[in-house]
C-alpha cells in the first residue's frame, strides 16, 4: 500500500471518487432528453439517436471485466486521473463535433472511462473501508447512484433551457475539470499491485459481451437483418463460453470467476440483478404507462420518477447502517418484501386503469425496497471474498447487472408489446389491449421477484460480531 490514510483523508478521498461517478453516472442518463434537439441538429432519425445510449452502454460493458487487471497493475491515481482526462476529452470531442460520427466517437470515450470507474470505485471503497463500515459507506455510493438517476433528467433539462445541447456537455467537461484538479492532491494509489500481463486473448473474447448485449437490444426492433443477428448470437454465446472456459484455467485470469466458488457472494449477484432489473424497468416502463394509459406528457412522466428516485438515494445511506447493525440478510429480506409487495400491488390494481399518483406511491415502494437490496449485495458479496479478489467480484456484479437489466427491460418491452397486439388481433380496443399488455408485465416480474425473494431467504448472515 503505497500511502495510507487518516479518517479526514478517506473520506475526502471516497468524497471525490463519488463526485466524479455521480457526474459520469448523469452524464449517462441525462443525453435522452436532448435526443429531439440532436435528431434535428444533425438532421437523423430516432434509432440512429439512440446509439448514444446503445453504443455507450456496449462499450462500457465490455471495459468492466478489464477494471481488475488495471487495479492491479496501475497505481489507482494516475488510472482515476487516467479515467478523468479520457472522459474529459472525449466530452471535448462531443462539444466540438462536425457530425454524429464526431460526437459517438466522443461517446465512446466517454464510455470506456465510465465502464473502468464503475467497478473500479466501488472496489477501492471496499477495499479501504472496514467489514464492519462497509454498509455504511456502500449506502453513500447507492445514495450517489439514487441522486444521479433523480436528477440527470432534471438537470438536462435545465441546462437545455438556457442554453443548446452543447451547454450540456460544457457542463459535464467543467465539473469534470475541477474534479480532476483536487484528484491531484486527494487521491492516492492504495490498492496493492500484483503485476501480470494483459491477457488480449480474453479482452478479445469478452466482446461476446458486446455482442449479447447488441443482440438483446436489436431484438423487437423492425428492419433487423435477422439472419445476421443470428450470426452475432451464436458467435458471441461462443466468444462468452470460451471466455470463462479460459479465465477459469488461467493462473492470472483478466476476470477471476474463483468469486464463483462462493455461495454467499453468488446469492449477492443474484439479489443485485434482481433488485436491478426491478429498478431499470420500472423506470422505463412506467413513464410508458403514463403515457400511454393516462395521457401524461413526456416531460410530466420523467418528473413523476422523481420522488422514487428521491426516496431511494434518501433511504440508502440509511439501508447501509442497517445493514451493519443488524445484518445483511435482514435488509435484504426487507427490501425483497418491499419490491415483492409493490409488484404485488400492480398484479391487483393493473386490471384496470391504476391513476397517476398510486403509481408513483408504488414506484417508490419499490424504488425504497432496491435500496435495501442493491447496495448491501454488493457489499455482502465483497465481505464473502478475500481482500484479492474483490475487484474480480465487483467487475462480475457489475457486468452481470447490466446484462440482465438490459435484458429485464427487453422481456418487459416484448411481452407489452406482443399481448398487446394479440389483444387487438382479437377485436379488443387498442386502450384495453395496452392495460392487458402491463398487467401482464406486472404479473410476470411478480414472479421474477419472487425468485428473489426466495435468495434472500438462503442468505447466511454475514452481521459483525
Amino acid at each position: 500500500m503505497e500511502n495510507k490514510l487518516n479518517k479526514f483523508h478517506t473520506n475526502l478521498f471516497i468524497l471525490v471518487l463519488l463526485l466524479g461517478s455521480f457526474t459520469m453516472s448523469i452524464s449517462q442518463s441525462s443525453i435522452s432528453t436532448a435526443y429531439p434537439t440532436l435528431m434535428s441538429y444533425f438532421k437523423i432519425d430516432a434509432s440512429t439517436v439512440q446509439w448514444l445510449t446503445t453504443g455507450f452502454m456496449l462499450i462500457m460493458c465490455v471495459m468492466m471485466p478489464v477494471s481488475p487487471w488495471l487495479l492491479n497493475n496501475v497505481k489507482f491515481k494516475h488510472l482515476f486521473l487516467f479515467i478523468l482526462a479520457l472522459f474529459d476529452v472525449g466530452t471535448l470531442i462531443v462539444v466540438l463535433a462536425p457530425n454524429f460520427s464526431m460526437m459517438m466517437l466522443g461517446r465512446a470515450m466517454e464510455a470506456v472511462s465510465v465502464g473502468i470507474l464503475f467497478p473500479s470505485y466501488q472496489s477501492v471503497m471496499l477495499y479501504i473501508t472496514p467489514k464492519e463500515k462497509r454498509g455504511s459507506v456502500m449506502g453513500f455510493a447507492g445514495l450517489v447512484m439514487g441522486s444521479a438517476l433523480a436528477s440527470g433528467p432534471i438537470i438536462s433539462a435545465i441546462v437545455l433551457h438556457f442554453t443548446t445541447w452543447r451547454g450540456l456537455f460544457i457542463f459535464f467537461m467543467l465539473v469534470i475539470s475541477i474534479l480532476f484538479i483536487v484528484a491531484i492532491f486527494t487521491i492516492k494509489s492504495i490498492m496493492p499491485h500484483k503485476a501480470s500481463q494483459l491477457d488480449l486473448f480474453s479482452v478479445l473474447l469478452s466482446l461476446g459481451f458486446i455482442g449479447l448485449l447488441y443482440v438483446i437490444n436489436m431484438i423487437g426492433k423492425t428492419n433487423v437483418n435477422l439472419f445476421t443477428t443470428i450470426i452475432i448470437l451464436v458467435l458471441s454465446i461462443i466468444a462468452i463460453i470460451w471466455f470463462i472456459y479460459r479465465q477459469l484455467n488461467l493462473p492470472n485470469p483478466l476476470l477471476n470467476l474463483a468469486v464463483l466458488k462462493n455461495f454467499n457472494y453468488d446469492l449477492s449477484v443474484g439479489l443485485t440483478a434482481a433488485s436491478y432489473i426491478s429498478l431499470i424497468v420500472v423506470t422505463i416502463i412506467f413513464p410508458l404507462y403514463y403515457q400511454e394509459i393516462l395521457g401524461v406528457s413526456k416531460s410530466m412522466s420523467g418528473l413523476a420518477l422523481a420522488p422514487g428516485a428521491i426516496f431511494l438515494s434518501i433511504l440508502n445511506p440509511f439501508t447501509g447502517k442497517l445493514a451493519d447493525k443488524w445484518g445483511f440478510k435482514k435488509v435484504m429480506l426487507t427490501g425483497m418484501l418491499m419490491i415483492l409487495f409493490g409488484w404485488l400491488l400492480l398484479v391487483i390494481l393493473g386490471r384496470n386503469t391504476v391513476q397517476l399518483l398510486p403509481m408513483m406511491l408504488i414506484a417508490a415502494i419499490i424504488e425504497g425496497g432496491n435500496a435495501f437490496v442493491m447496495m448491501p449485495a454488493v457489499t455482502m458479496g465483497a465481505n464473502s471474498l478475500d481482500k484479492d479478489l474483490i475487484s474480480h467480484g465487483t467487475a462480475f456484479i457489475t457486468t452481470f447487472r447490466q446484462i440482465l437489466g438490459s435484458t429485464g427491460v427487453l422481456v418487459a418491452t416484448l411481452i407489452y408489446t406482443n399481448i398487446t397486439n394479440l389483444k387487438v388481433g382479437n377485436g379488443i380496443s387498442y386502450y384495453l389491449a395496452q392495460q392487458s399488455g402491463f398487467h401482464v408485465v406486472f404479473i410476470v416480474f411478480f414472479a421474477l421477484e419472487f425468485i428473489g425473494l426466495l435468495m434472500a431467504m438462503l442468505l447466511k448472515n454475514t452481521k459483525q460480531k
